[in-house]
């Protein structure tokens, strides 16, 4: 069984996807897998992918039968991964020549998940800046939504974690990662990596950052904050019941955005 696997869910996206497989192929650690699934790309990307891993052995490439959306997609990944540790990377980004080395080894028995600070990129992926958002977060804490993104990329999960949750839900086109990482954070620690193992491509057809999918997005976040709180008995949030309010996102973000909670999280 291979230690580490690398899942990527792939759609059209080849041109930028030849800058992430070089940064696969200078990882520092050596012993890993990629599981790659393509959604019934409209152009030819999936037959050029094909083409440039095939003399790589730990490429492990698969289509859906019918484009099935990233939901759908993202959780395939994880059923055909066989690494007991886990880590997606998006096919326009990239990771650090020792993200998956320093992953590993800050996986202990006391924790289900580590993450990394992420570098902002422009769409050549030169570096712009850090994320501001990543740090240390509390584990533990029944209203962690996750609002500010402080856990993120390079985000890596032991599989067994993920086998008792009940997965990734295949019906969402947009925050599926945070629908994934609120999940594993009801089974066990998350563990912060204080380096930028991540590379996040800016570029207007990124899934989070294309206009015409913000409804979308919008709609589908709203959808994970209400399965978690399902998920937490959590009936009423801030004296409000949760049900009623309309804009959870939102809502959480202005009641954990106040000048005290600033100050706890920056204290954490």
């Amino acid at each position: 069984m291979k230690t580490f696997s690398v899942l990527i869910a792939h759609y059209n996206n080849f041109e930028y996807f030849k800058d992430c497989y070089k940064s696969l192929t200078l990882q520092t650690c050596k012993d890993f897998e990629v599981v790659l699934v393509d959604d019934c790309s409209t152009n030819d990307s999936f037959e050029k992918i094909k083409e440039l891993t095939r003399d790589d052995s730990r490429f492990r490439l698969y289509r859906n039968d019918k484009n099935q959306g990233v939901g759908f997609t993202k959780k395939r990944c994880i059923d055909l991964a066989k690494g007991e540790i886990c880590g997606f990377v998006d096919p326009d980004d990239a990771i650090s020549e020792n993200a998956i080395e320093r992953s590993m080894k800050n996986h202990t028995e006391k924790n289900v998940v580590t993450y990394s600070r992420l570098l902002l990129c422009d769409s050549n992926l030169n570096h712009l800046k850090l994320f501001p958002q990543s740090r240390a977060i509390k584990n533990g804490d029944q209203k962690f939504f996750n609002i500010f993104l402080e856990a993120n990329h390079f985000f890596t999960f032991k599989k067994s974690a993920y086998n008792k949750t009940s997965g990734i839900n295949p019906e969402l086109t947009s925050a599926v990662d945070q629908d994934l990482y609120l999940k594993l954070y009801e089974i066990g620690n998350f563990t912060f990596i204080n380096e930028a193992l991540y590379y996040y491509r800016l570029h207007e057809k990124g899934v989070s950052q294309e206009k015409s999918k913000k409804g979308k997005l919008n709609e589908n976040w709203q959808q994970v904050i209400l399965d978690t709180a399902k998920r937490r008995n959590i009936g009423r949030l801030y004296g409000k019941n949760i049900q009623d309010i309309n804009d959870l996102p939102e809502f959480i973000f202005k009641n954990q955005n106040t000048f005290f909670k600033k100050i706890q999280r920056k204290l954490q």
